[in-house]
């Protein structure tokens, strides 16, 4: 039985991490880490610079500076500031070169290489403060150690000095928000830094372009027993940003409260010449614990969901609902599509709006166990739809019932904070969860942090404003999705929910609660199972839409889980292309905003051989019919090249397959 998925390699079986120690005392001198392939440098020092007498960090990106002389230390109640005159002890360093693997992801295996050095710091108050810095290949990351101490045992944070000092008035793309209290669901803001203000509050991840050859993303790991960190601007300083701390729900005026002990989660700079390169980057789930758990019963795949379309059930002979009439319709529909899960969303236990319902009681039109039952018969599991308040009173009682009834996951719902209680009651829900073998898809959620490289059974979550939102707005555009895959989806898995078939042109769409549309082409739609990583994938729309469409043989096929991630072409906000291998397949999708797209797309990601290339590709009226979709399948190598031409709006969708011998289909023009 494989416990944690991991494999280590260091002389066949032990992890290689110290591969170098060495303590240095008594110095004041800037302490340097760089990447283990040289590109990326990062400096902490505790003097000079504009932040005087101050811990503070710069980084270099192939010569070029990302942030320089940015503030690094955690701001306590009682006024003190854990940054200023603080003396630098000694250093150590050490050099992690692993790797592991887990149930689903971008890659099969995923290498945690960086150089690590620890600092140890005291101030004049005999408050020691350690700091660990690490440079990886795409990326660095810092946090805040405080050892047990006398001089400092109680601590209540209030804030971070945390700053990141850009070299210029960038671009940027982030997400912009009212308050602590949300959903992360909104529209991203492209413009320059200088308008991100010290009234201004931005969620992570934050994408920034520091050059055409620099490109970086704020974010945080491993959030846990903390306040979630946001972004705002610093007074007086142009590109200039500096973290603040999710306040904590008493009012205290404290974000954090804790005791030394106590690790910080780490601040996170991505960094790569090109925006595809931070798509591929697993440097968040480096930063995070080990595996804890058995991994061996938890399944990705895709789902049946009612609740998107309406529960409608044409040509059924009766009015879809809250009922188990309607739920074995969508059973049906997931069992003729090879779906691994069907999900009962919100009503079947009550108003899915009162945190105070039951959610170990079930309305009379609904019987779960005897929906597992059926289910089961047709080789398709079930998740519930629970909210978030309910859940945090009773799961205890109800996770162990839903295992007695054979249910294998819940999507949580309606928490739209991520203060100190919230992201302890993530944590909790998710332990409790895995005891009894559920996968958890957090909705209403703050943005991942790469906490289901530990508990692996968190699966997905949302945290983005998806394809939902076309049932009331027309904010939901091809534009939106040609920036997610840069901003969000950087942070891990997004449930933003793909697959809708009732596809129009801008100028056709309108919202509308049942069978929703959705705007741009079919092939959109398409792509986005590739383009959207979450292992845990939607087939939102109503079986009758789907049965006789093209494309349906696509979503059947296309897994949620990859092998390799490449991603061979990306402008932000305008494009992108990402190819996904699972076993001997490729998958590749590509999708535009609204202006019409001709790329031309090397294949040099595939393996030795001949490929059969299935594409499906936006036909030539797209413009007027969104749902128009040209299918031709022809033989291609890597050494080939594929033109991809999209309509506005528009997509593109490959599978990959090696070719039989003396295959007779027409190669590639």
């Amino acid at each position: 039985m494989n416990f944690n998925g991991s494999k280590h390699v260091l002389l066949g079986v032990i992890p290689m991490i110290i591969l170098a120690l060495f303590i240095s005392c008594g110095t004041q001198k800037p302490v340097s880490v760089t990447s283990p392939n040289g590109r990326i440098t990062v400096t902490v020092t505790t003097k000079g610079g504009e932040t005087g007498a101050k811990l503070s960090y710069s980084v270099l990106f192939d010569g070029q500076a990302i942030v320089t002389d940015s503030p690094m230390g955690v701001s306590l109640k009682d006024g003190l500031t854990l940054s200023e005159s603080m003396k630098l002890e000694s250093t150590s360093n050490v050099t992690i070169n692993e790797t592991y693997t887990m149930p689903y992801g971008k890659t099969a295996e995923i290498r945690n290489n960086c150089n690590e050095t620890f600092l140890f710091l005291i101030d004049s108050g005999n408050r020691r403060m350690e700091m660990t810095v690490r440079a990886y290949d795409d990326g660095i990351a810092f946090r805040y150690v405080f050892p047990q101490q006398d001089a400092l045992s109680a601590l209540d944070i209030t804030g971070e000095v945390t700053s990141f000092n850009f070299t210029g008035d960038h671009d940027y793309w982030g997400l912009h928000l009212n308050s602590f209290t949300t959903s992360y669901e909104t529209d991203y803001t492209m413009a320059t830094l200088k308008n991100i203000t010290p009234d201004e509050l931005v969620a992570l991840p934050l994408l920034v372009k520091v050059s055409d050859t620099a490109w970086t993303a704020v974010t945080e790991a491993n959030l846990t027993d903390y306040a979630g960190m946001y972004l705002t601007g610093a007074a007086g300083k142009s590109g200039a940003l500096t973290a603040v701390l999710s306040p904590h729900p008493d009012s205290s005026g404290v974000a954090v409260h804790t005791r030394a002990p106590r690790t910080t989660p780490w601040r996170v700079l991505m960094i790569a010449d090109n925006p595809g390169r931070l798509v591929e980057s697993n440097i968040l789930l480096n930063l995070n614990d080990p595996c804890a758990i058995d991994t061996s019963w938890i399944k990705p795949g895709k789902t049946a969901w009612d609740w998107w379309s309406g529960q409608v059930v044409k040509g059924a002979g009766f009015t879809g609902k809250m009922d188990d009439r309607t739920m074995k319709h969508y059973i049906d529909f997931a069992a003729e599509m090879g779906l691994e899960y069907m999900l009962v969303d919100a009503g079947w236990y009550g108003d899915h709006a009162d945190g105070k319902e039951d959610i170990t009681t079930m309305i009379p039109e609904i019987d779960v166990p005897g929906l597992v039952k059926y289910a089961n018969g047709k080789n398709v599991d079930i998740i519930l739809w629970i909210n978030w308040r309910s859940t945090d009173r009773q799961m205890n009682e109800a996770f162990p019932l839903y295992q007695s009834w054979g249910v294998k996951g819940v999507k949580v719902d309606y928490m739209n904070r991520d203060d100190q209680e919230m992201v302890n009651f993530y944590h909790r829900t998710v332990k409790k969860a895995a005891e009894h073998k559920l996968v958890v898809d957090f909705h209403g959620a703050y943005k991942p942090t790469g906490f289901r490289r530990t508990y692996p059974n968190l699966i997905t979550r949302e945290g983005v404003m998806g394809l939902e939102y076309v049932k009331w707005s027309d904010r939901i555009t091809p534009d939106h999705d040609c920036i997610l895959p840069f901003t969000r989806m950087l942070a891990g898995p997004m449930d933003y929910t793909p697959g809708g078939f009732s596809n129009t042109p801008k100028d056709q769409f309108r919202h509308q609660n049942k069978e929703p549309m959705t705007m741009g082409t079919r092939c959109h739609q398409l792509a986005l199972y590739v383009i959207f990583e979450s292992p845990l994938q939607m087939l939102v729309d109503y079986p009758e839409n789907y049965r006789g469409k093209t494309g349906i043989e696509f979503l059947r096929r296309v897994p949620v889980t990859w092998d390799d991630t490449k991603v061979p072409e990306a402008a932000v906000g305008n494009y992108v292309t990402i190819a996904r291998k699972h076993r001997d397949e490729w998958y590749m999708g590509s999708i535009c905003d609204w202006t019409p797209r001709e790329l031309d797309i090397p294949l040099s990601f595939l393996g030795g051989g001949d490929y059969v290339a299935e594409i499906y590709a936006d036909g030539g009226d797209t413009a007027v019919n969104a749902e128009s979709v040209v299918t031709s399948t022809v033989l291609v190598s890597a050494s080939d090249t594929m033109k991809v031409k999209m309509g506005p709006g528009g997509g593109h969708a490959v599978r990959f397959f090696p070719a039989p011998a003396n295959s007779n289909l027409p190669r590639i023009k």
